[in-house]
């Protein structure tokens, strides 16, 4: 008499069907247009979009000037937006990989500004660079408002 084989029938999804996570990080201050077509353009690669927001501290080290509005309004403003599953405070560039690997990220997308400087992280997902949005930059606002420019 020949054995019966059951066949083992698994519950966990392939990894093909969980949501693919992006992650993305910004200073958004003045928030505008081109602020927004990058995080939709990052939400478009996957399921979940996670955007990490420059902490004060950190943009002060990064860019050597207090941002315009705070933390707190700035991670309002990108928390609130139809495409963001989830945002938090960025307090260190030194921590993008930890902030990658603690949020599951696939895909992290940084504007072309950037290009090859999160090669690095190649190892633990997916790195994307997408082109910013010509003509428009928080620094040429600020310098429109103020006069300077």
């Amino acid at each position: 008499m020949p054995a019966h084989h059951e066949t083992a029938t698994s519950t966990v999804a392939p990894h093909d069907e969980r949501p693919r996570t992006v992650i993305t990080f910004g200073t958004f201050d003045v928030f505008h247009v081109g602020h927004l077509r990058v995080i939709e353009r990052a939400a478009g690669l996957g399921d979940r979009l996670v955007v990490g927001v420059s902490a004060d501290a950190l943009n002060l080290r990064k860019k050597g000037r207090e941002p315009v509005f705070s933390e707190g309004e700035r991670l309002a403003i990108v928390a609130a937006l139809k495409p963001v599953d989830e945002a938090f405070l960025e307090e260190s560039l030194e921590l993008k990989r930890d902030y990658i690997v603690r949020y599951g990220a696939d895909v992290l997308v940084m504007g072309d500004d950037w290009a090859g400087r999160f090669d690095e992280f190649r190892d633990v997902c997916e790195v994307v660079y997408l082109p910013r949005t010509p003509a428009i930059s928080t620094t040429a606002l600020i310098e429109k408002i103020s006069g300077t420019s």
